[in-house]
Order: structure tokens, then C-alpha cells, then sequence
């Protein structure tokens, strides 16, 4: 194939979606990889599922470079998820934008397009951080511009930018100290390069990297470690995202208002349409800011970050396997043939003993993804919709599907409350206060208020090398979480993370400790477990369930 010396819409075309690819393919290192040691980050998920809604909109655009670019544009402003999506969106649009304005995507246009993506990046951010993928993208786009003033092929250009761009994501952690502590780099850079390889595979037809199998703990994608993407460094706890429409006049006065309340600022689009996103504590006055000035916020979505490490997320299993969770639908007999109640409960969960245990509690809708907790809208729509009443509590399980089940009421003509619960032992907490008689309205409140005084914790087994609040962490230490707290505890082995965890979480006042065991747990250890409380905390009562759940052998609940 000859080296192109133009990129024509068919071969933007052919990038974007190479970059698509690439992302997939290389999007579980990335997840796997995170400041936690756990396999729980998702900056490769969110940029390849912004991936997916651009190459989704090209599909359906016409071929020629005007449409394409709008396509690009459009789908990547629509399509973004999370912080890093948010970015990548922008750097998407800033180079789409350029070279529909330009018709001709030489050496200089495509560098242009680099310079201009980089500054609507650093333009979309409120508070620009350095030592994150904003800096890997505009030493990428310097170099470029220097390059091709110099007379450099398109080829020779895109070089130039992806060798200064590898470089200044090798010198992030000298930029961002909680990536040097960490001993990590930036994710959100690391998969801006895969958009280089990919217009360097298209161009000169140059190989792509190849993906270092995941669970082989010497992996090193891209000879790097990375981090979440450019905005996740906050300390706050809530992440509030959604699309507003507001005009462009007052768009500077919405990002002030924000900047009073949180950090890790994101806002992209224009003509009337934004995508916004912050890291703040106040989510009410986060959407309000909207309201304040002449905004209609829509398509809400709240993630809690400092509970982010308890599950892997379903989304990624879909996206880079082809799988979806599956709804069960319900248990045992069939919806119709299922006794009339009141008020129905449905269930998110995961491991076939937790299934199980919510079925002995009456629930009659359980959805479960396998490993990871991320069902649509329409599997939990679908098990709302099975069940045998008109009146439905919904337990998510989990605080990504949160912001998901509470959109369930709007699409049914049944009335559906979502207790807000981020875990399996808080759903039991809820479940035994659930009465299938009272209305959904009573039955919320009760489960809510069981729910919420739960105290819960993990333990997992560490997949790389980092430190911790909680000392220094090597691939294969056990890890004890404490929800809100992060890592407490970090131990050679599984016996001994979840004492010093249960330490934490056995304050004065306690009563009960259910020990939920997983797919990995051992049978001597949980007895180990239960003679330990009985001589240490000899007041507690001790409830043992078989959960079945992958990555953590054993959830705890202590109230």
C-alpha cells in the first residue's frame, strides 16, 4: 500500500475507527491498571465506548469529508463517557473542525488540526492540569507543527508527534505528584498515542502495537503503567456529568460557577449544546448551576469515586468481549405464575449464591452481569416490567447503576423507588425489613434507612506493585477497602487483610458482621475468620452467606 500524503475523508475515516480498535484491544491493560491496585479502572472503557458512538454515527453519514467530520464531531460530543471520554471528545472535534474548514488534510493541516485539538482540550477545562493526557497532546501537536513548517511528509510529521508525545507521557509523573507516588503515568495519554499508531498504520501502514496479555503481571503496555485520565486526580467525591442546553453567551458564567464548587472541569460543545463534567461534594449545586443560568441540564449521571474499586464494570465486559449481562427473570416460576404482591423487589448482583440468598428474601427479579455490575436500562426496565406488582423496589448493588435504575419510573407505567444500595451486604441489610405488602413508598424508606447503616468492606489481591495510604502494596498482597475510606489495610495474605479490615470496621456500637464469601474463598479460612471475631469481638453475631462472587473472596457488612 502507498504512503498517503494526504488524509482523505476515507482515510480519517479509516483512523477513526482503527483508533477504535486499537482502544478495544488494548482497553483492558489500561482498566487493569489504575492507582488502586485492583482491576477496576476504566479510562480505556469510557475513551474505546466514545470510540464506538463516533464509528456508530459514521455509519449511518455520508462518505465525503464535510459529513465525516460532522459525524466525528457530533458523535464524539453525544458519546463521551467519563473524564477521559469527555477529552478525547474534544481533541476529536478540534481536529475534525480543522480539517472540514481546511478540505485538504496535508502535513500542515493535520498538524494544525493537533494544535487546535490540543487547545479546545485544555480550553474545555477549567482548572488544565499538567502531567495529564492535555500534556501529552499538546507536545505531540508542537512537535507536529514544527515538523511540517520544516517540509516533513504527513508520515514523517505524525512520527515527529507520536515520538514528543511518548516522551511527555514518560515525564507525567515528574508533572503530577500523585502519579509519581503512585509510580505511574497517565492513561488518558497513553490512549491519545493509540490515536498516532493508528493514523500511522492507515498513512504508512506502519504495525500497531500489539496488546500484552492481560493477567500476566509483568504486563507493560506501551512500556508504561497507567493512570486514569486527565481530570481524575480529585480528592472530591462525587463525579457529576450531563449534557445541557444553554446558550453559548452564558457559557463562562456556568464554568465560574462550577469552579466556586468543584475541580476537574470539563465543558465541550457549543451552538446551544454542552457536555459538562466536574468532581465536586456538592452535586445539588452542580446541577443548579445549570438552572442559575438559564440552562436545562439532562441525561444526569452521578458516580460516587470514592467507592469507584468495587466492582469491575459490566460495560467493559460488553464492549470488549461481546457480552451482556444476563437477566434472570425471575427466579423459579414464571412472572405470570408468580404470587401477587404489593410491592416487588428487583436486584442487581453478582455470583449465583447471592442469587440465590435473594431469592429465599422474596425477590423476584435478579439481573446479574457475571463479574462485573453494569446491566442497561432496558435489562433492568425488563425485570421491573416481569415481576408481579405495580409497585417495584429496585436495589441496584452497586453506585454506578444508581444513576441508571432512577431513570426506571419514567419508562413504566408501574411506580419504581431505587433504594440506593452500593453493595451486597447493604441489599441484605434492605432485604430484611422488605415487606412485600406495604407500598413501595414505605418499603423504600425502611430499606434505605437499613441500608445506609451498613458499614462494608472488600478484600482483594493486589494485581501490580504501588503504595498506599495503608503502606507499600506488591502484586499478589491482599487489600483490605473500607467504603469512603479507601485501601486501609494491606497484607501478605487473605487471612490477614480481612482481620485488620474487620478491625476497622467493628467500632463500638456493632452488633452483627455478615461475612459474604466468594468465588475464592477457602472454607478453612472463613472458619478461621468466625474463631478470630468470636475471641476478639466475642459480643458480635456472625451471619456466614456463599456468594459466589468473582475478584473478592470476601465482602463484609458490619452493622
Amino acid at each position: 500500500m502507498p504512503t498517503l500524503e494526504r488524509l482523505s475523508a476515507d482515510a480519517l475515516r479509516d483512523t477513526v475507527i482503527t483508533f477504535r480498535d486499537t482502544m478495544k484491544a488494548h482497553a483492558a491493560e489500561i482498566n487493569r491498571l489504575n492507582v488502586y491496585p485492583v482491576p477496576d479502572g476504566d479510562t480505556g472503557t469510557n475513551m474505546a465506548r466514545t470510540l464506538d458512538a463516533v464509528v456508530a454515527e459514521l455509519e449511518t453519514s455520508a462518505p465525503e469529508l464535510e459529513p465525516t467530520c460532522t459525524a466525528i464531531s457530533h458523535g464524539s460530543l453525544m458519546g463521551a463517557r467519563g473524564n477521559s471520554g469527555v477529552i478525547l471528545s474534544q481533541i476529536l472535534r478540534g481536529i475534525a473542525n480543522t480539517l472540514k474548514e481546511a478540505r485538504d488534510g496535508t502535513a500542515v493541516h493535520v498538524a494544525e488540526a493537533l494544535k487546535n485539538a490540543s487547545a479546545a482540550a485544555y480550553q474545555a477545562v477549567l482548572k488544565p492540569i499538567e502531567g495529564t493526557i492535555l500534556t501529552v497532546v499538546r507536545e505531540s501537536a508542537d512537535a507536529a507543527q514544527v515538523s511540517a513548517a520544516g517540509g516533513a511528509s504527513l508520515s514523517v510529521m505524525l512520527r515527529a508527534a507520536r515520538s514528543a508525545g511518548r516522551a511527555a507521557l514518560d515525564r507525567t509523573p515528574e508533572l503530577l505528584p500523585v502519579l509519581k507516588e503512585a509510580g505511574v503515568v497517565d492513561a488518558g495519554g497513553a490512549g491519545f498515542l493509540l490515536l498516532l499508531d493508528a493514523a500511522l498504520f492507515v498513512v504508512d501502514a506502519e504495525p500497531l502495537p500489539i496488546p500484552t496479555e492481560v493477567g500476566n503481571s509483568a504486563f507493560d503496555p506501551f512500556e508504561l503503567v497507567a493512570h486514569r485520565g486527565a481530570g481524575d486526580v480529585s480528592e472530591l467525591r462525587y463525579e457529576v456529568m450531563y449534557f445541557i442546553d444553554l446558550p453559548d453567551a452564558n457559557i463562562e458564567a456556568f464554568k465560574h460557577a462550577w469552579g466556586e464548587i468543584g475541580d476537574s472541569i470539563v465543558v465541550v460543545g457549543g451552538d446551544g449544546l454542552w457536555n459538562c463534567h466536574v468532581h465536586t461534594n456538592e452535586i445539588g449545586a452542580a446541577i443548579e448551576a445549570a438552572l442559575d443560568n438559564d440552562g436545562r441540564p439532562h441525561q444526569i449521571r452521578v458516580t460516587d469515586l470514592f467507592e469507584e474499586v468495587a466492582e469491575e464494570h459490566a460495560h467493559r465486559e460488553a464492549a470488549l468481549h461481546g457480552t451482556v449481562p444476563e437477566v434472570m427473570v425471575p427466579r423459579g416460576p414464571s412472572a405470570a405464575g408468580m404470587p401477587s404482591v404489593t410491592c416487588a423487589v428487583v436486584a442487581v448482583c453478582s455470583g449465583d449464591g447471592l442469587s440465590e440468598l435473594f431469592d429465599q428474601l422474596g425477590v423476584q427479579g435478579v439481573v446479574t452481569g457475571g463479574q462485573t455490575l453494569n446491566p442497561s436500562t432496558a435489562e433492568l426496565l425488563a425485570a421491573v416490567e416481569a415481576v408481579n406488582a405495580h409497585q417495584v423496589i429496585v436495589l441496584p448493588n452497586n453506585k454506578n447503576i444508581i444513576p441508571v435504575a432512577e431513570q426506571l419510573n419514567a419508562l413504566t407505567a408501574k411506580k419504581v423507588v431505587v433504594v440506593p444500595t452500593r453493595s451486597m451486604p447493604e441489599a441484605l441489610a434492605a432485604l430484611v425489613v422488605y415487606d412485600p405488602e406495604a407500598s413501595a413508598e414505605v418499603n423504600g424508606d425502611e430499606m434505605a434507612e437499613a441500608a445506609e447503616s451498613m458499614a462494608t468492606g472488600e478484600v482483594t489481591q493486589a494485581v501490580r506493585d504501588t503504595g498506599s495510604e495503608a503502606g507499600p502494596i506488591t502484586v499478589g498482597d491482599w487489600i483490605g477497602i473500607v467504603r469512603g475510606d479507601g485501601i486501609v489495610c494491606v497484607n501478605g495474605t487473605v487471612m490477614g487483610a480481612c482481620t485488620a479490615l474487620l478491625e476497622a470496621l467493628v467500632t463500638p456500637g456493632r452488633e452483627i458482621v455478615t461475612i459474604i464469601e466468594g468465588a475464592q474463598a477457602m472454607a478453612s479460612t472463613t472458619e478461621a475468620l468466625a474463631a478470630w471475631l468470636a475471641d476478639e469481638h466475642p459480643d458480635v453475631q456472625v451471619e456466614i452467606h456463599r456468594g459466589g462472587q468473582p475478584l473478592y473472596p470476601y465482602l463484609f457488612g458490619v452493622e
